[in-house]
């Protein structure tokens, strides 16, 4: 997807609201209190961690509440995020869900009527100076994949089979030749295959020419390894949600199995 196509993002951006607003009018306090994957972080702080996002992008004030326990943080985003959830863990979740609610309004209501030029021209982003629109499509793959963790958490699966969710996995999948070529070092003339069979289905090969991994197109040589997941299991491991070794029953390996175990161990982009 491109990611300049800014209304596209805003539409994998609305739709994730959505889903997620629909699926939290259905939790329990019990299942709002839950444990996800994300260290630290109950169903609720997801949620909580959105809102403040959305209400700092929409410059609607920062919050003086500092929390005590950073042992989950790694860097000084994780450390505003960690002081924006800490803040609403007094809550019900009922409580947060219905400032979710209210922020999506604004933020919606904001993103619908500005101008074109607000999403091209260039801001700060997590991948340095790009386009809003560049930074409004990994908004995009963010909320989903909160929402992923959710769903998971409270064995709820949704929203799997969506725009967002082929966005998430392309933006994604943008790593696999860093991994293939720099992290698990496939030698050189190689080619590896990644098969990702649904929901959202991709067939990426990627081969080491000089030193360099890039994704190609078509290929005549036989791949040295072919590594198929899900899509979940991609995600999960792409996300750092989970490790190799404890999805390994869902990762098939053919070929140099030790190479195809380097490069699953080392799928996780997230910082």
């Amino acid at each position: 997807m491109n990611d300049l196509d800014y209304k596209l993002s805003l539409r994998c951006l609305f739709e994730t609201w959505q889903s997620m607003q629909t699926l939290g009018e259905t939790l329990t306090e019990t299942e709002w209190k839950m444990a996800t994957a994300c260290p630290g972080w109950s169903v609720q702080d997801n949620l909580s961690h959105i809102i403040g996002t959305e209400r700092a992008l929409g410059g609607f004030g920062g919050i003086e509440h500092k929390a005590k326990n950073l042992e989950n943080v790694k860097n000084p985003i994780g450390e505003m995020n960690e002081h924006q959830v800490d803040a609403r863990r007094h809550l019900s979740g009922a409580q947060v869900l219905n400032e979710f609610k209210e922020i999506v309004v604004l933020r919606k209501s904001f993103l619908e009527t500005a101008p074109e030029n607000y999403f091209t021209d260039e801001t700060m982003t997590p991948m340095g100076k790009a386009p809003m629109a560049s930074f409004l499509s990994i908004r995009a793959m963010d909320c989903w994949v909160h929402e992923q963790d959710i769903r998971r958490a409270i064995n709820k699966p949704g929203n799997q089979v969506s725009l967002c969710a082929e966005l998430s996995v392309d933006r994604l999948c943008r790593t696999l030749p860093m991994v293939v070529g720099k992290r698990a070092k496939a030698p050189e003339g190689s080619v590896s295959v990644v098969k990702i069979t649904g929901p959202v289905q991709r067939n990426i090969m990627i081969t080491v020419k000089d030193g360099r991994a890039a994704v190609i197109e078509t290929n005549d040589v036989a791949p040295i390894v072919e590594i198929e997941f899900d899509s979940n299991t991609f995600n999960q491991l792409a996300t750092g949600r989970a490790t190799s070794e404890q999805l390994r029953q869902k990762i098939k390996i053919v070929g140099d199995v030790a190479l195809g175990e380097r490069v699953v161990g080392a799928l996780n982009m997230m910082i």
